[in-house]
């Protein structure tokens, strides 16, 4: 049976609507759009690859920073959840030994698993992460080989939901279930996209936006041991709090930022140095405060201000997850907005240090301000410099906020979410 006519036949019989359902989060009329999706998607694969087997259906979502701007890469905490915007594939194994991937849009990328070295020319390019993340696998031991996919996203590109990482996700989960019996976890698949990034798309990224998409939920997260990093559900349900989730897309160019980004932990790790450490979260925050002036004068005045943030904003992830828990919002809401003035004050990633006519995050934040004080709170989003800006709007006002902030930067420039319970996953086997 080809792709199409199994969905088919599996939405028709209510199976795969009750799958949609769990890992969505939301109820079987919402639930027909998700299986729209993957019904196109299948019809897509048939024309892709006609001669290919019966196939399997996945998913990987997007994710929010919920808070922790910029800590998960010196070993720190952050608050971080799943959207119900994704990345779908399609897929089946085949006998050419090929992994070979068509995303919509984009030209397909071939993978011969018999040649998982690094390959120079595509570095910062998908190809290397579909070769690393299949390199781990088979470094791990399993027999990786052969497979072809359609995928398609709804994860906004450049919106610091990660688009890049829900790939990874993505990926991961069809390797692992199709060549390792499904035995790594969800938090070892993160590690594995993150490994990919690293070593062969050659992005210095932390593990958060891997580490989101595929556990999936509201979670935190302490990175004190990278390898194995303490990951704890937050229950707490954004719906029934009178408040939305809002991504704001600034508009602005986001060029090549890969030096801004990697500025970020090169200097926190230069103001670790100091004290002999490699990362901010083995340094004594009140060592560090007594010995400022020796950071700026060993590291320079950016690294000790950022240093400063990320002493400020681990400590504050661990009070946004108790004022969570406790059902404070109120003070939830303080605590975001105190994390978006430090990430503009002193981790500095509202705008590009070598683009300051460019501040279009700025604006945004400002335009926030303008609208939300008093009832409700904004930040810089994710990375930063160039992307987005997340904001939580009284559900009553989000038609408003979305046609005012919309008139100032643009159409479908504005986005409202909900937090999605299940992380990367197959869907259907």
């Amino acid at each position: 049976m080809n792709a199409a006519n199994r969905i088919k036949s599996l939405l028709e019989e209510g199976q795969l609507t009750a799958r949609i359902c769990a890992v969505y989060g939301c109820d079987p009329a919402h639930a027909v759009k998700h299986g729209d999706r993957f019904s196109k998607a299948a019809q897509a694969f048939d024309n892709q690859f006609p001669s290919s087997g019966e196939a399997s259906f996945f998913t990987a979502p997007g994710r929010t920073e919920i808070g922790g701007n910029h800590t998960d890469h010196q070993h720190g905490h952050v608050l971080a959840g799943s959207v119900d915007l994704d990345v779908i594939a399609v897929a089946a194994p085949n006998r050419d030994g090929l992994i070979r991937i068509k995303s919509e849009g984009y030209p397909a990328d071939i993978i011969d698993v018999m040649s998982l070295t690094v390959h120079d020319e595509e570095i910062n390019q998908s190809a290397s992460l579909i070769r690393g993340i299949a390199a781990r696998f088979a470094e791990l031991g399993y027999p990786v080989s052969g497979f072809d996919a359609y995928t398609t996203s709804n994860v906004l590109s450049g919106s610091g939901l990660s688009s890049s990482a829900a790939f990874e996700v993505l990926i991961g989960n069809i390797i692992n279930t199709f060549f390792a019996g499904g035995k790594e976890d969800v938090i070892s698949i993160a590690q594995i996209g993150q490994y990919a990034e690293n070593v062969y798309y050659q992005k210095p990224c932390g593990l958060m936006d891997q580490m989101a998409s595929s556990v999936g939920g509201i979670i935190t997260i302490d990175f004190k041991s990278t390898k194995n990093p303490v990951v704890e559900k937050v229950d707490y349900d954004f719906a029934h709090s009178g408040y939305a989730l809002v991504i704001i897309d600034s508009g602005a160019d986001h060029g090549d930022l890969t030096g801004e980004y990697a500025a970020i932990p090169a200097e926190m790790q230069a103001a670790a140095a100091v004290f002999g450490q490699k990362v901010l979260r083995d340094v004594d925050p009140q060592l560090f405060y007594g010995n400022i002036h020796m950071v700026w004068e060993k590291a320079g005045d950016r690294a000790a201000l950022r240093a400063m943030h990320f002493f400020e904003e681990d400590r504050r992830v661990s009070e946004e997850v108790a004022a969570l828990r406790a059902g404070d919002f109120d003070g939830f809401k303080q605590l975001i907005i105190a994390s978006g003035r430090s990430s503009c004050m002193y981790l500095q990633n509202v705008f590009a240090s070598s683009k300051p006519q460019e501040q279009a995050v700025s604006i945004v934040l400002a335009l926030c301000e303008r609208l939300l004080a008093g009832k409700g709170a904004w930040r810089v989003h994710g990375g930063g410099f160039a992307g987005t800006v997340q904001a939580f709007v009284p559900v009553s006002d989000t038609a408003s906020f979305k046609e005012i902030i919309e008139a100032y930067i643009g159409k479908n420039k504005c986005h409202i979410l909900n937090i999605r319970p299940v992380g990367g996953t197959c869907l259907w086997k």
